[in-house]
C-alpha cells in the first residue's frame, strides 16, 4: 500500500512541475486578440505608412472587423465597368473595409468604394474646409472624412471608370487636426491601391506611401 501511495505522490509532483504549479509560475500568457494591420481587410494597410496611419486613427495595434464586404465591393465595380450607365443609374457605395479598435469598439473606421461620374469632385465652397493631396485624379480630406478619386481602365470590353474611395474616421477629432487629415488620406490611398491592384486597373495615378499636400492655387 505504501509503495502505491508513493507512486501516486510522485506522479502528482511531476505533474505539478510540468504545469508550473510547483514552481510558483502563473498562467501562460495569452496571445493578443484582434487583427494586426497586416491582417485587417486583406492587408491593405500592411505597408509601414498605412499601418502607422491606421494605428493613429484607431488608437491601437489590434483591430476587429466590422461588416467588411471587399468581394462584393469589387464585384460591384466590375459590374459598373461592364456596360454604359443609364442616365438614372446612381451606383451605391459598398463597404470595402470596416474596422474598430479591439480595445475600444467605439473607435471605428469605414472605407467605402463606388464608381462615380466625371468630376470635378471638390467644389469651391468645400475646398475652404478640407486639405487637398496629390494622388489619383483628386483627393481631399477633413478631420473625419477623406475622399480619393482614381481612374481605372480595365481590359476591353469593360469601360473606364472613376472609383471614389471614402474613408470615415472617428467623429471625436478636432476639425483643424491636419495630421488626422493626412492619416485618413493615407488610408484612402492604401485602400485605393489595393482595389486597383485587385481589379487590374491601369493608369490609376496613385502614389505610394503618404500622399503629399497639393500646392494651393493662387
Amino acid at each position: 500500500m505504501r509503495s502505491v501511495l508513493t507512486r501516486v505522490g510522485t506522479a502528482f509532483a511531476v505533474a505539478a512541475v510540468l504545469t508550473g504549479c510547483g514552481g510558483g509560475g502563473g498562467t501562460a500568457p495569452q496571445a493578443s486578440e484582434g487583427l494586426t494591420a497586416a491582417e485587417a481587410c486583406g492587408g491593405f494597410a500592411k505597408d509601414t505608412p498605412a499601418a502607422a496611419a491606421l494605428k493613429a486613427v484607431l488608437g491601437g495595434e489590434r483591430f476587429e472587423d466590422n461588416l467588411s464586404k471587399p468581394e462584393k465591393a469589387l464585384d460591384r465595380l466590375r459590374d459598373d465597368a461592364a456596360a454604359p450607365w443609364a442616365d438614372s443609374y446612381r451606383p451605391q457605395p459598398m463597404t470595402y473595409c470596416g474596422l474598430q479598435a479591439a480595445e475600444e469598439v467605439s473607435r471605428n473606421l469605414k472605407i467605402q468604394v463606388n464608381a462615380v461620374g466625371k468630376g470635378p469632385y471638390l467644389g469651391p465652397e468645400l475646398a475652404k474646409s478640407v486639405t487637398s493631396y496629390d494622388t489619383g485624379v483628386e483627393a481631399f480630406s477633413s478631420s473625419t472624412l477623406g475622399k480619393l478619386f482614381f481612374s481605372c481602365r480595365l481590359k476591353a470590353p469593360a469601360l473606364p471608370i472613376v472609383v471614389e474611395t471614402a474613408v470615415w474616421g472617428p467623429a471625436d477629432v478636432e476639425k483643424t487636426d491636419e495630421e488626422q487629415r493626412t492619416h485618413l488620406i493615407t488610408l484612402a490611398n492604401a485602400a485605393a491601391r489595393d482595389v486597383s491592384a485587385k481589379l487590374g486597373c491601369e493608369g490609376d495615378g496613385l502614389v505610394t506611401g503618404v500622399p503629399k499636400r497639393a500646392a494651393k492655387s493662387s
